[in-house]
Parts: structure tokens; sequence; C-alpha cells
């Protein structure tokens, strides 16, 4: 039985890299593609970049089994002093990054007859919460992008599905855990008296 096929897009880091590493240790081929390369031995990676017009997507394989689009961008500032290029910014990462991403492999995905896209929103773009106007702006457009794929595709064997994970201990979210107590009160705001590992 020939190896399923995955690829991840944002493998080099926090999340996107857990399940990388998961996923191949139960014999999955994953394919990487990101700007920067992982540091995960045997993995096999393209250099890729989302935001570019027209990036290129002949590595991705005839048939695929899945799909993690793993990026995420961060701007928690007040409101009034998001730019509209960090708008745009994280609209190109998190929503039309994606979409070049999945319209790609879309006939690879098909193929398989039993295939998977997972994608990455935030708990922001639900509960609001001060500063995150720009991440859930693009994080909610892709619960849209979500669910309208998971209608629209199920009828050709691909399931889509989002998680909204909550604060996560990841390098773009290191800047936010600089101290003990920034720690601890971080994880006396979920139920599990913890803020998330990737490995959750």
């Amino acid at each position: 039985m020939s190896k399923k096929n995955v690829l991840i897009v944002g493998a080099s880091s926090g999340i996107g890299k857990r399940i990388a590493i998961d996923l191949m240790e139960q014999n999955t081929n994953v394919i990487s593609a990101s700007r920067s390369k992982p540091d995960i031995p045997q993995i096999t990676h393209h250099n890729l970049d989302v935001t570019a017009n027209s990036p290129n997507f002949d590595f991705i394989p005839e048939t695929l089994e899945g799909i993690v689009y793993a990026p995420g961008t961060i701007h928690l500032k007040p409101f009034h002093r998001i730019s509209e290029n960090d708008f745009q910014h994280d609209l190109n990462v998190n929503v039309l990054g994606a979409i070049k991403v999945i319209q790609a492999a879309f006939k690879s995905l098909k193929k398989s007859g039993n295939s998977s896209v997972l994608l990455f929103s935030t708990v922001a773009a639900k509960l609001g919460m001060n500063f995150h106007a720009s991440i859930a702006t693009s994080k909610g457009a892709l619960e849209g992008l979500g669910k309208s794929l998971a209608a629209e595709w199920s009828a050709h064997g691909i399931r889509v599905n989002v998680i909204a994970p909550s604060l996560t201990e990841t390098p773009l979210s290191e800047h936010l855990l600089t101290s003990e107590d920034k720690k601890e009160a971080a994880n006396r705001r979920h139920p599990l008296g913890r803020f998330g590992q990737t490995k959750d």
C-alpha cells in the first residue's frame, strides 16, 4: 500500500511543524511548502511564498490525501493604529494564500476520493477580543471559506474543517509569553488551567 500524500503549508514552526512530525511518524509522505525549510529530517520541502503573484505549484502530486494550511499572522494593536497594509497582509497570508493553495490542489484532492483540508482560525474570530481586529477579520473570512468548501466539496469526497485554537505556545505567540507572570495569567484564562501546546 502506497503512502498517503499530505501537503503542509507552514510546517517550519508551531502547530504546522508538530503536525508534520506526527504524520511522518505515522508513515505519511509529508510535503512541506513555505518560505523556510522545516528543521525536520527527511521531509520533502518546496519553497513557496503564498503572497506572491501566481506562485508555482508544480510540486503538488497527482493524488493528494490532505492539505494542512497553517500559516499565521498577528498584529495586536488598537483598531485605530492598524494600517490598511496590516489588514491586507493578514488577508493575503490567511485567506488569499489558502485560496491559492486549495485551488491548485483541487484536482489532486478530488482524485483521492477521500481527502481532507484542514485550516486554522482563532478563537478571536468568534469571541471578540481587544486588539485582534485584523487577525479576527482575516480568520473570520477563512472560516467562511471553510464552511462553503465543506458544503461544495462533500460530493467529491473532500472534507474541509477549520480549527480555532486559543493561545498556543508557538514562535508566533512568544511575544505574549515573555515572563512567568504573563504565562500564569494566560493559564488562568483557560478552563484547562493552561494555555495550549503544539502537541495538543
